[in-house]
């Protein structure tokens, strides 16, 4: 065998010996991952099991079902109780992302490109407020809002939770890296400040926009303390808040992780149809 035709089977042979050192330290790594995503999984495995037994039945965690149905989802989904709060956990929540996005890209953009008198003070003391809990806040902003008798109302419900710091930190670290030749060629040309805004930040912005309005929808649908506080009716009560009152009552636990599993079904949708964007923003951030 000549040299030219040994050189592409030597590294052929090379190639397959790297990978193998590779395989050989890295499936530790690839076991422990897979354990952790079963153990990360199994609760909810286990609660639409529980969900699709038939009630009254034994299920987990004594055993595992003899059969499995949906009439316990059905139940759930005919409950005009679980509607109302479903509904009210929409708007709560859907409201909360519109109206964060904008006024946290609006603050983000004049923090990161305008200058102004006071603005790093202005921004990192809007930022130390990340650092104040909000338990600490809760009895006097209840008490501000009730003054206002926006007590069980949607606006009492959603207006507190506005003034989100985290938002408008991302905001302005993402558009910081924006170039500004961008915005002084828009001023060249004559734009405004709201058609720079509409037109330049805001598609620009769009992957990170996208990204925080997953963690925004999230935040409002899962919580839990200020719905408790302000919502004390079925009109503004959310989904929430609802599922902690069936455990005051006598409802089966098969209907109870029934309801539990419909109610992850909106985090899922929000989370799948904005995981193209969630890649890119990652991806944009990994090239800054």
């Amino acid at each position: 065998m000549t040299l030219t035709a040994a050189r592409p089977v030597a590294e052929a042979g090379t190639a397959r010996a790297a990978r193998g050192r590779r395989w050989r330290t890295r499936w530790p790594l690839a076991a422990l991952l897979a354990v952790l995503s079963v153990l990360t999984v199994s609760p909810f495995v286990a609660m639409l099991v529980v969900a699709l037994s038939p009630a009254g039945r034994p299920t987990l965690p004594r055993q595992w079902p003899s059969s499995l149905t949906l009439d316990n989802i059905t139940r759930v989904l005919e409950s005009s109780g679980f509607i109302t709060w479903t509904v009210n956990s929409l708007i709560y929540a859907v409201v909360s992302v519109v109206i964060i996005l904008l006024t946290s890209s609006m603050a983000g953009y004049a923090f990161a490109k305008k200058r102004f008198p006071g603005r790093e003070a202005m921004f990192w003391t809007f930022l130390a407020t990340m650092m104040v809990p909000f338990q600490a806040t809760l009895i006097p902003t209840f008490v501000l809002v009730n003054s206002l008798d926006g007590v069980d109302t949607f606006w009492g419900l959603i207006v507190p939770t506005l003034a989100n710091a985290q938002a408008v930190f991302l905001m302005r670290q993402f558009i910081l890296d924006l170039p500004d030749e961008l915005f002084e060629a828009a001023k060249v040309d004559g734009a405004s400040e709201w058609r720079i805004y509409w037109t330049i930040v805001l598609p620009l912005t769009r992957p990170v926009l996208a990204t925080l309005g997953v963690f925004v929808f999230l935040w409002h649908w899962n919580d839990f303390l200020w719905p408790l506080v302000v919502g004390q009716s079925d009109t503004t009560r959310t989904l929430t808040v609802g599922l902690s009152t069936l455990r005051t009552e006598e409802v089966q636990l098969s209907v109870l992780m029934a309801s539990a599993a419909v109610s992850v079904v909106p985090c899922l949708l929000v989370f799948f149809l904005l995981q193209r964007y969630l890649v890119n923003s990652i991806a944009m951030t990994g090239l800054k």
